[in-house]
């Protein structure tokens, strides 16, 4: 697996993640797995074999982050400058067409969550808006075409 670069932060949550599903709802799957199997005849026991899958997906949730975090780089924040666009920049950008303002920060794959306007530096746009500076027209390639975008701010 590559190496995620992530702030403390998202570090810390993927921790406090794999703790609760270790902790909660590891015990309470190998409970629904005892009172299945308590019930009698396992070969038809809907129950037994529901839990087992859940079983299943937990333990491959928690070796998925396990590996993200033992893949991790911590990005030293005091170390980030705006001179251009990199990660853990909150990037102001106008879509060159409609006039529209957007403002993005750009995070690990991990951190991404667009409803509080943090994406990926490995969406098109995060790829797109890497290296460049105040006042760069950059030209896009989404799913839906060729977006022009201009850089109207970049900060912390």
């Amino acid at each position: 697996m590559a190496v995620s670069y992530m702030t403390r932060e998202g570090f810390n949550k993927l921790r406090e993640e794999v703790n609760y599903l270790e902790s909660e709802k590891r015990p309470a799957i190998s409970k629904q797995i005892a009172e299945a199997r308590d019930k009698g005849d396992l070969s038809e026991n809907a129950e037994y074999d529901a839990a087992k899958e859940a079983q299943g997906i937990l333990e491959a949730k928690i070796a998925q982050l396990k590996s993200l975090i033992s893949n991790a780089r911590l990005i030293d924040e005091s170390q980030i400058s705006t001179d251009s666009v990199q990660i853990m920049n909150k990037v102001t950008i106008r879509n060159v067409k409609n006039n529209q303002q957007m403002v993005y920060t750009l995070v690990s794959e991990s951190e991404a969550d667009l409803k509080v306007g943090k994406i990926s530096i490995n969406t098109p746009i995060g790829k797109g808006l890497m290296g460049k500076k105040v006042g760069d027209i950059v030209a896009i390639t989404v799913p839906s075409g060729v977006l022009s975008f201009e850089i109207m701010n970049i900060s912390l």
